[in-house]
């Protein structure tokens, strides 16, 4: 395994090492250093030593402690490989992980587990796991693991579509054009960023936590009404003028991008 850092040259130059067969690796560094990592994991101070492992070792990564709150987190797809503990409370890792392929969601998942028999390393893997690696291991291990799911993800196409579309919404992410009936409607960067998310997500519930990371990057609450603000710009952007709204408001919840109401909105 090749480290993905900088490395002085002979000539003082900074610059990423090559493989033995003298091919540039900056490119996997490159979609290494972005990766994102979410670990579901109950046990509060295991699951502090590797959000700060990862951290230190360059990559994002988040926490959930049950099944139920890191499927709705997973379920978001914005996270390049999952660690997953197989006993979790509310909803078991290998419930969890057979939830999330139900859905089509293919993010790899290592399995973490004290139960390391062969016949719990096969049904983790059976239930759609990518690895496993039994309780007590190395860090070091563990991270090598990751890494690979990361480059064999990463050297697969991706899938995800370069159009969204919503009743007569269309978003185009590779022109960064929005049209509504035909109607291109101009947007500010970070409207652009938030319609995208608010798109990728339709039909579910988007939190405010959810934005503020995934829009904003922000990984702490910064006691602002900026969210409430910018989708409010927003909706008069998208929705004003037109028979139906697609921006609704879910009363202590968040915000969803859909056709039609439940009911349930502020």
């Amino acid at each position: 395994m090749y480290p993905c850092h900088l490395v002085s040259t002979a000539h003082g130059r900074l610059a990423y090492p090559s493989s033995k067969a003298g091919l540039p690796l900056g490119l996997k560094c490159a979609t290494l250093m972005s990766m994102r990592i979410l670990i579901i994991e109950d046990d509060r101070e295991a699951a502090s030593y590797l959000v700060k492992a990862f951290r230190e070792a360059g990559y994002v990564a988040d926490h959930a402690a049950d099944g139920l709150d890191g499927y709705a987190m997973a379920e978001s797809g914005d996270y390049d490989v999952l660690v997953v503990d197989r006993m979790l409370p509310k909803l078991d890792g290998l419930s969890l992980i057979r939830s999330l392929r139900e859905q089509t969601i293919e993010t790899p998942v290592l399995i973490l587990s004290a139960l390391g028999q062969v016949d719990d390393r096969v049904k983790g893997l059976r239930a759609g796991g990518d690895d496993y690696l039994p309780k007590p291991y190395a860090f070091s291990e563990l991270l090598a693991r990751v890494e690979v799911l990361a480059r064999r993800r990463a050297s697969v196409p991706s899938a995800e579509p370069t159009i969204y579309r919503i009743a007569d919404l269309e978003l185009d992410r590779l022109s960064h054009r929005v049209t509504r009936s035909g109607q291109e409607i101009v947007l500010q960067p970070r409207e652009f960023r938030l319609l995208e998310y608010l798109m990728r997500n339709a039909n579910k519930v988007v939190t405010r936590t959810m934005l503020l990371e995934h829009v904003w990057d922000y990984h702490f609450d910064p006691q602002t009404n900026v969210i409430d603000v910018h989708v409010s710009r927003l909706r008069a952007k998208i929705d004003k003028g037109f028979d139906k709204p697609l921006i609704h408001t879910i009363r202590g919840a968040g915000y969803m991008v859909r056709v039609g109401s439940d009911g349930d909105e502020e």
